[in-house]
């Protein structure tokens, strides 16, 4: 007699689906395991160039005012905080990802982070104190890039001497509007990291 087998469950869909995880790698929070939600599309940067990246900044972070445009998992936010930025504003649109993303900042008690539900092209229409470093990595599909750069200009939320980081396929070409200076770019794989200075 056959034995009886239950059934494989169905694949979860992305709204039930048990959320991702990624490492800090570095600061107070070094090598703690935080969630983001799994939404297609959804593309943390990795731990080798985050720790590209972070070297490029270690010497600004420290008291730095951040803005982490494009959040996603805030993978980027998320370090900034760890090794010792003041504050970090993450902008998401996407509902789920931010919520995920405040559950992650009060699990860490991290008073510093906030999280904006909205557009960039929104939070970048209103007003604030300027940024010390701005991290810009948008989704990959759908190029926002110039217009990105060129709403935080507008936005006059950039100081004399920001920085900003522009993450991009490795053959996307940026057109850095007028003043920015390149300090630092590195291709790495299908990825291009870029570090400008306003």
């Amino acid at each position: 007699m056959p034995r009886n087998r239950r059934p494989r469950p169905s694949k979860p869909s992305s709204a039930t689906q048990a959320p991702s995880q990624l490492r800090i790698i570095g600061g107070r929070w070094r090598g703690r395991k935080v969630a983001f939600a799994p939404i297609e599309g959804l593309r943390p940067t990795g731990d080798r160039l985050r720790e590209t990246l972070f070297n490029w900044l270690q010497f600004h972070l420290p008291a730095a005012r951040c803005l982490d445009l494009f959040a996603g998992s805030g993978a980027l936010g998320l370090e900034a905080l760890s090794r010792g930025a003041a504050h970090v504003d993450f902008v998401e649109l996407d509902g789920g990802a931010a919520r995920t993303l405040r559950e992650q900042l009060k699990l860490l008690q991290a008073d510093e982070g906030e999280v904006h539900n909205c557009a960039a092209e929104v939070f970048t229409s209103q007003g604030g104190p300027a940024y010390d470093v701005v991290f810009v990595d948008p989704p990959f599909a759908r190029d926002l890039w110039a217009a990105t750069l060129n709403a935080l200009v507008q936005s006059q939320r950039l100081g004399d001497g920001t920085l900003v980081y522009v993450e991009s396929p490795r053959d996307t070409v940026i057109a850095a509007p007028e003043g920015w200076q390149l300090e630092k770019e590195k291709r790495a794989g299908q990825v291009s990291m870029r570090l400008y200075r306003v």
